[in-house]
């Protein structure tokens, strides 16, 4: 059979594993150890020089994390990956492999909270400067290109807002000026977008969400369009970092992969639902979805992603107050930040995973004290809209009692 040309349900289950090298086992093994012995003391240094492949310590590679990271990169359409410990030990390994100090980063005026974290850290210590832009025009693009810019780092949909970015424009106007590209593809998953086929040169996810699918992991994993490129992050960022993954969290994320397809399919089914039911509520103000079909992005979404997936954000009536009434009206709805598990959650960015960021810049990102993120699970669709529809019974009540 031509592996090329399978589709990623299957490869989500077999690709990186030939269980005739594993004594037979249909389940990927666990190899829970630290280190390996080698025949010879002249194996051991070959091993170490490069001169022979093999395992050595569990820092610089496992079997298990390497079947893994051989599945993310078939799933990413990419050379070469690596696993980390959490998605951020991802983005920094990556901005440290692609920067020095005084260098410039361009990033989409939306990201992660702890990214902008991040940012701030390399900014105070290593003179590493960053402009946030909306990457909505190639000349807005060209206009923010510095002579010290080395990458352009993106999230696209931008964590909360669901907002886009044209993966197309922005790795054309990079290639012509000699720039990488990095995307945190964490909320659509590798399921639904792949942002190395529009010319990105490294992926990256918070595996702890859609990968794993069930809050039970922190990790992160990194893909890139070159291997060379990657092998030379893993021997000099990666191992003398130290920011690896354990072998049972890769070993608990090939599990969850196997069934990723099917629940991308479940979580963007019930955000469809959910997204018709909130064009009903009166004292929703706006809804933020990439599939929306009142998305002025919609062409966007719909030429580089397969659906919409599992992530809606809304906001209320009542700002700060009236989103804080609504969670606390929720039952079976739970108020918890992460995403992409089996159970729905919603969270309130301003004062939690976007708490960090100072108000003016959190405000310039589009994230108002109104806003809601919604993480859309895998229970029955009108078991979710019952009790969103309870929510927003108390808050009317909360307004028509104030009026």
């Amino acid at each position: 059979m031509n592996k090329s040309k399978l589709h990623k349900d299957t490869l989500v289950i077999h690709e990186g594993y030939d269980d005739t090298q594993h004594h037979g086992s249909l389940a990927v093994p666990l190899y829970q150890t630290s280190t390996y012995s080698f025949e010879t003391a002249e194996q051991g240094e070959k091993r170490f020089s490069g001169e022979e492949a093999g395992n050595i310590y569990s820092r610089l590679g496992n079997p298990t994390v390497r079947i893994l990271e051989e599945r993310m990169a078939a799933l990413e359409n990419g050379a070469g990956a690596l696993a980390f410990g959490s998605g951020m030990a991802a983005v920094s390994s990556v901005l440290v492999h692609l920067t020095k100090a005084g260098d410039h980063i361009i990033c989409s005026r939306g990201i992660y909270g702890c990214t902008f974290g991040l940012l701030g850290i390399m900014k105070e210590k290593y003179n590493i400067s960053h402009s946030l832009i909306s990457m909505t025009t190639e000349e807005e693009i060209e206009k923010a290109i510095r002579p010290e810019t080395v990458c352009i780092y993106v999230e696209t949909p931008i964590n909360p807002t669901m907002e886009l970015v044209d993966l197309k424009l922005v790795c054309e106007v990079a290639r012509k000026h000699g720039l990488a590209v990095v995307v945190d593809n964490t909320f659509t998953s590798p399921y639904l977008q792949n942002p190395i086929d529009y010319g990105a040169d490294f992926v990256l996810h918070s595996a702890t969400k859609y990968i794993n699918g069930h809050g039970d992991v922190i990790a992160g994993l990194l893909v890139g369009k070159d291997a060379e490129e990657i092998q030379k992050l893993k021997m000099t960022v990666q191992k003398d970092y130290g920011a690896i993954m354990s072998p049972f969290d890769a070993w608990l994320l090939i599990r969850g992969l196997k069934t990723m397809p099917v629940r991308m399919e479940r979580h963007t089914a019930n955000a469809e639902r959910i997204l018709a039911y909130l064009k009903g509520q009166k004292l929703v103000e706006n809804i933020f979805y990439p599939f929306d079909q009142s998305n002025p992005q919609l062409n966007i979404a719909k030429r580089q992603m397969k659906a919409g997936g599992g992530l809606i954000s809304f906001t209320v009536k009542g700002g700060k107050e009236g989103a804080q009434t609504f969670m606390d009206s929720l039952s079976l709805i739970k108020i918890a930040v992460s995403l992409g598990d089996a159970e729905t959650l919603m969270q309130h960015p301003a004062t939690m995973t976007h708490s960090g960021v100072p108000e003016a810049d959190r405000l310039q990102m589009g994230i108002e004290d109104s806003l809601l993120r919604l993480s859309v699970g895998l229970e029955h669709a009108d078991d979710l809209i019952a009790d969103l529809d309870s929510a927003f019974s108390a808050l009317t009540q909360k307004y028509s009692t104030h009026a």
